[in-house]
């Protein structure tokens, strides 16, 4: 194992390292060991026989001046010295330091001292003449100071023998490091090369083979060198590498399904169908869209009328889905309703949309068949129902003679029946010509605050007939708009007596403008009414339709003939309410701008 080998080579150099460092431990240990002990042995003796010098020399001045005057002092003085050289010469015979030679040297100095002390008491010395007797003792004394010269000498042997074995065991101690220390080094060197080698070649196969699979080759695997954690390493990494190409080769196949079911849902997509990027370029088409951009309508690109809110997606991400048939484009008397979703795919980093074209010819000639024959029908029934209308009223003015009073309540109801249908076609047909673009409103600049007091002032007798209270509230600096102001009438008028009839008595009606976001206004009545339901606000713009359990009478065609007038204006009309909180019924107007005033 690659910690086994590590650990190891780390402790054969541990080892290598303390032996050496455990040897020049003991070596300069024993080094200032036997030195110290030589040199303080060496120094005694100098120092010793430098004083047993002295004392000779003293005990040769002493037995001069007995021989010049042999007095009691004189002679105590020399029994002095005498004595002191003795002693010197016998601690240094009892030192254990020296060895045999030593000790010999110090013996002969101790006979050749008795010697010079038998001189002075010799009765021989006496028949001496004093020359004679003065070059005899000089003599004694030169003997034994010259054996304590080589004394001295011998010493000094020592001490030089002393150092001479501290330089060779100093030379020997650092030839031993030195070479531990090279062989540590050539250790550690090869022990670094084999690890290196051991290490680095492993792990730049394995960054290689990462480098390969981040750059989408999957096939490259690594070499299994070892049984170490290295080889473990490079198995783990295959096994990774051949997960990855399982992954791949699943993801390929399910890519490639999803290319072929993406291709027969295109080619069997009835409507044309445009994938466009982010720049605006085409990138998919499928069989009908082919065909579509074969037309004169394409050949310079999508028509206006997809262009301009497809470059709004693009730029906004926000999907285009209009309902209504004023957004149609028509090619070759086809009508295509164009629908545009905004695409993001992160995985793929796509962005761009998708144009779809559904056609929408059936639908808009049932459309316009249908709108032909409500305005055909309320038109043509319209004729017989005045008619019918005028004979009734006839009757009820008894022109024809006097009713009973069954008759005349009869003849009334049959009156406001009659009104009542009426009312209804002309709503018909007052919304087919608004659909159809026959009855296109003609704008005039109008001040919002003069519109709202009219419109007030119209329906305010309304209001406090059933005992409710208009307000009517507008900007501090009222600006103007841009509307037909007989179209706008009935949009107000309907939406404030709805407000009316649905509200209870003693309530308050707001009508209300107020500036909204780019370039709007927004008008809107505020009842205080039972409110509608969510799920119902989305349809109560729609044509006939009534609020289920509505006890009031309507044909459910007031709010979707506002819808039409708004949107003509070019606004949007919607409702916002909560069962019991009332309804609050607001559309949108372009504000009037300074160059159209």
């Amino acid at each position: 194992m690659l910690r086994t080998r590590l650990l190891l080579g780390f402790i054969l150099l541990l080892l290598l390292l303390s032996a050496v460092g455990a040897y020049a431990v003991w070596t300069t240990q024993e080094l200032g060991r036997s030195v110290a002990a030589a040199v303080v042995a060496n120094a005694r003796g100098l120092i010793a026989a430098q004083q047993l010098k002295d004392e000779v020399n003293r005990l040769g001045s002493a037995l001069r001046q007995v021989r010049a005057a042999d007095t009691p002092g004189n002679r105590a003085e020399f029994e002095t010295v005498r004595t002191a050289c003795q002693v010197l010469v016998r601690d240094q015979l009892d030192t254990p330091d020296g060895g045999m030679e030593r000790a010999a040297r110090l013996e002969e100095i101790n006979i050749s001292l008795r010697r010079l002390a038998d001189r002075a008491t010799s009765a021989s010395a006496a028949s001496l003449r004093p020359l004679e007797l003065m070059k005899a003792d000089e003599a004694a004394v030169y003997s034994v100071l010259r054996t304590i010269d080589r004394l001295t000498e011998h010493d000094s042997g020592d001490l030089r023998l002393a150092e001479e074995k501290a330089r060779r065991l100093t030379a020997r101690t650092t030839a031993v490091f030195g070479a531990g220390v090279a062989v540590a080094v050539v250790l550690a060197l090869i022990f670094a090369w084999g690890l290196g080698r051991a290490l680095l070649q492993p792990i730049r196969q394995l960054t290689d083979s990462a480098q390969a699979l981040g750059e989408g080759n999957l096939d490259r695997d690594v070499p299994v060198t070892s049984h170490d954690e290295l080889g473990e390493l490079a198995r783990t990494f295959n096994a990774m590498a051949a997960k990855l190409r399982i992954y791949r080769d699943a993801m390929a196949e399910k890519a490639q399904r999803a290319q072929r079911v993406m291709e027969a849902t295109l080619t069997s997509a009835p409507d044309p169908l445009f994938v466009v990027s982010r720049e605006g370029t085409q990138e998919v088409r499928n069989p009908a869209a082919e065909v579509l951009a074969a037309t004169p309508e394409f050949a310079a690109g999508f028509p206006e009328a997809i262009a301009r809110p497809l470059q709004e997606v693009l730029a906004t991400g926000t999907h285009y889905l209009p309902t209504d048939y004023q957004r149609v484009v028509t090619v070759r008397d086809r009508h295509y309703l164009p629908r545009i979703l905004a695409i993001g795919v992160e995985l793929a980093d796509f962005r761009g949309a998708a144009v779809v074209l559904q056609d929408v010819t059936k639908f808009r000639l049932l459309d316009d068949a249908k709108s032909n024959l409500v305005g055909t029908v309320s038109h043509e029934l319209k004729t017989p129902l005045t008619s019918l209308r005028m004979a009734v009223y006839l009757l009820l003015e008894q022109q024809t003679g006097q009713l009973t009073p069954v008759q005349h309540e009869l003849v009334e109801q049959v009156r406001n029946d009659t009104d009542r249908l009426l009312r209804i076609l002309n709503d018909l047909l007052d919304l087919s010509r608004i659909e159809s673009g026959v009855a296109a409103p003609h704008l005039r600049p109008v001040a919002v605050a003069g519109l709202l007091e009219a419109m007030a002032r119209e329906v305010r007798p309304l209001v406090e007939a059933a005992g409710q209270t208009l307000i009517v509230q507008c900007p501090a600096e009222p600006p103007r708009v841009q509307v037909d102001e007989d179209r706008i009438r009935h949009v107000f008028i309907n939406l404030l007596t709805n407000a009316s009839k649905y509200s209870p008595a003693g309530s308050a009606i707001t009508l209300y403008a107020k500036s909204a976001d780019e370039g709007f206004l927004r008008f809107g009545v505020l009842d205080n009414g039972p409110g509608i339901a969510e799920e119902h606000q989305s349809r109560v713009f729609e044509r006939f339709f009534r609020i289920p359990g509505q006890t009031k009478k309507g044909a459910g065609l007031g709010l979707a003939i506002c819808r039409e007038i708004v949107v003509a204006h070019g606004g949007s009309i919607a409702c916002a309410s909560a069962p019991g909180r009332g309804c609050d019924f607001h559309f949108l107007l372009p504000a009037d701008k300074p160059s159209t005033r």
